[in-house]
């Protein structure tokens, strides 16, 4: 990992300083406060519609708060040169896209970019770096094809390929599970729980939100629940924010807990 020239010990990685934002005069994140600490997996997660899209955006930098503050490591993310942030941060979203002219190899040689002068081609050291992120998703193969060749999943799992060349020390991803079958989501959940690095993850799937460290729960814009993932996800807050009744089973296999749903009988 490349050491980050503005880290400084003991400080919060990323935080939301009361950041709330509109958009055509509808309020769409309201008043969240939020810190995130090195090393962890933070989750987002709630309805849809409840803001968590919007709001890993505004923590990412792509949109700015209408009122509040995003640190970056403790500086005012607005302030920082967009490079020094795109050393430090990532973000992989869930609608991005690519030219449909290049390479796979090529569009995760993106990631890249923030570290190359204008005028210096990739090193061997940069092209050793894009091979292990496409053989980290398992796309090595896949180096040479068109991006226009690629399903759904293929294309989401180059996005992070892509993340991962950038070398950050904190990832946004925005469901990144998303068009990929169980075999996939499984490893790709498996490798970014991994990373060494500090993750924010918008995840639709709640029992996949049991592997983070702490969930953040959003509902209607506004932060109403953080911490633990059992702590969190208790039957009154499923209920309230998700509409749906549960119970938490141990899985005698390796003492982990699943969550079963059930829809709320109507009235």
């Amino acid at each position: 990992m490349t050491p980050d020239p503005l880290a400084k010990p003991d400080i919060v990685a990323l935080e939301a300083c009361d950041i709330s934002w509109k958009a055509r005069g509808t309020a769409i994140v309201q008043q969240v406060c939020l810190q995130v600490q090195p090393g962890e997996m933070l989750g987002l997660i709630g309805p849809n519609g409840s803001g968590k899209s919007s709001l890993l955006r505004l923590l990412s930098g792509v949109l700015k708060p209408s009122s509040g503050e995003v640190l970056l490591g403790g500086q005012a993310l607005r302030r920082l040169p967009r490079r020094a942030v795109a050393r430090r941060l990532a973000l992989v979203a869930q609608d991005a896209d690519t030219l449909d002219a290049i390479t796979v190899a090529e569009a995760v040689e993106l990631g890249r970019t923030p570290w190359l002068s204008a005028l210096a081609p990739l090193s061997t050291a940069d092209q050793n770096i894009v091979k292990d992120a496409l053989r980290d998703v398992g796309l090595l193969s896949k180096a040479g094809s068109r991006w226009n060749t690629l399903s759904g999943g293929e294309r989401q799992r180059a996005h992070i390929a892509r993340a991962l060349a950038q070398q950050p020390q904190l990832m946004l991803l925005d469901e990144p599970c998303n068009h990929l079958d169980i075999h996939q989501q499984l490893s790709l959940m498996q490798l970014i729980r991994k990373l060494p690095i500090t993750k924010v993850i918008a995840l639709h799937d709640l029992n996949q939100a049991m592997a983070c460290d702490r969930l953040a729960v959003m509902h209607q814009g506004r932060l109403v629940q953080l911490g633990k993932p059992l702590e969190v996800l208790s039957p009154d807050l499923l209920q309230q924010v998700f509409q749906v009744q549960v119970r938490a089973l141990l899985d005698p296999e390796d003492g982990s807990h699943v969550l079963r749903f059930q829809a709320m009988a109507s009235h």
